[in-house]
Order: structure tokens, then C-alpha cells, then sequence
């Protein structure tokens, strides 16, 4: 069980980022998580979003430059040691994480959502199911 999220790459240039999350709300797209990594001379956004298809759709027609990426997804109490042990989870079963996010449940303030890129997206939801983890899907994101 995966979620797709998409990576954009930005010129390092001020406005860029705005540029693109007003062609997004111009279009209706519902931006739930984001992250900004940032380079010498561009960065990487990565946002979970309503709906990956349009997303794709209107970022290249604007000539953005964005590919989709599989994650990971867990909800998390928001509690002391929540983070905790998902990271022992994952440690356990020798699952390594290449980057994380986080963000926090629009509609259950007691929950936050990490988002976690590992090398086999498959294999890490396995291991969180055995420790009693709960991973979630778009639909669990975007509920209303």
C-alpha cells in the first residue's frame, strides 16, 4: 500500500514556489502535505495532493518539470513516542528511510500523517501492519 506523491523541480528563484501553488489553487487542487528540499540551484517540492492525474496534468502543460513517486504513509497519535515507534518498527525489520514528512489530520487534531520514502514501499507497509501500525491510503487523507 502506497500513495503517490509528486516531486517538482523549481528554479531557486524567488517566486517560483508561488508560481506553482497558484496555478494549483487556479485549478482546484487540494495541496494536504508538502515538503520543500532545497539545492545550489533548484529545489524539490514534494506534495500529496487530491488528485495526482490532474496535478501531473496542469504542471506540465505549464512546463513544470515533476515526476510521481511512491510513499509510505502512516498515521501517527500525537502523543510522546509516536514517532518513536514507527522508527523502531521500521528498524526492526531493517526498512531504511530515505526521507520523511510530516502533517497533521485536517479532521482528527490527535493524529498527525508522516510520510516516509523508503527503497521498497511494499515491504515497509508489510513490517508496519506486523507492529500494528497503521498505514494509510489517499482515501484516508482526503476523507471529508
Amino acid at each position: 500500500m502506497s500513495i503517490k506523491q509528486i516531486s517538482v523541480f523549481l528554479e531557486n528563484k524567488p517566486g517560483m514556489l508561488e508560481n506553482m501553488t497558484s496555478l494549483l489553487a487556479e485549478n482546484k487542487i487540494d495541496i494536504r502535505a508538502l515538503s520543500l528540499a532545497e539545492a545550489e540551484e533548484f529545489g524539490i517540492v514534494r506534495i500529496i495532493v487530491n488528485d495526482v492525474y490532474d496535478t501531473m496534468t496542469v504542471l506540465k502543460d505549464h512546463d513544470f518539470v515533476c515526476k510521481i513517486t511512491p510513499v509510505v504513509a502512516v498515521a501517527i497519535p500525537d502523543e510522546p513516542g509516536g514517532l518513536d515507534n514507527v522508527l523502531k518498527a521500521l528498524k526492526k525489520h531493517e526498512i531504511n528511510i530515505k526521507y520523511m514528512y510530516a502533517f497533521l489530520d485536517a479532521y482528527d487534531k490527535d493524529k498527525a500523517y508522516m510520510i516516509f520514502k523508503v527503497e521498497d514501499e511494499q515491504a515497509a507497509a508489510g513490517a508496519l501492519k506486523k507492529e500494528n501500525i497503521k498505514v494509510i491510503d489517499e482515501e484516508d487523507i482526503f476523507k471529508d
